[in-house]
């Protein structure tokens, strides 16, 4: 288990929540992600210190609907962020343009799984 001495200064604890969309008319507080990443002086993900602290950049997905899911934030060699909970391809989620976003609280920002985009609002950025 990390340490706080494991992490650098970069080092932030994001909470997504789902934005409005159908069937969400008002968002939902119960559903998201919490992420472990490196962001840069502009709350975009640092690259450089995710790839030398891969191992510490972590996702957990919840919703009150099913159980949490753990796994790790990856990088795919053409710069596509995606979040990784187990082995294979299955269960991956891809985020739209997540090195261009900026995590910075009230942004917003997609993610896909299963062949849909949902979308995201910033509801949290803090040193873990």
């Amino acid at each position: 288990m990390p340490t706080i001495k494991d992490f650098t200064p970069g080092f932030r604890s994001v909470r997504l929540l789902l934005a409005r969309e159908k069937g969400h008319p008002e968002g939902d507080r119960d559903a998201g992600y919490d992420l472990l990443i490196p962001l840069d002086d502009a709350g975009r993900i640092a690259a450089a210190e995710w790839k030398s602290r891969q191992a510490l950049c972590r996702v957990r997905k919840f919703s009150e609907r099913a159980e949490d899911l753990i796994g790790l934030v990856r990088r795919k060699p053409g710069g596509q962020w995606y979040f990784d909970y187990a082995e294979g391809e299955g269960d991956d989620e891809i985020g739209f343009r997540l090195g261009e976003e900026q995590f910075i609280v009230g942004e917003y920002l997609s993610i896909g799984r299963k062949g849909a985009m949902h979308t995201y609002r910033v509801a949290r950025v803090e040193r873990p």
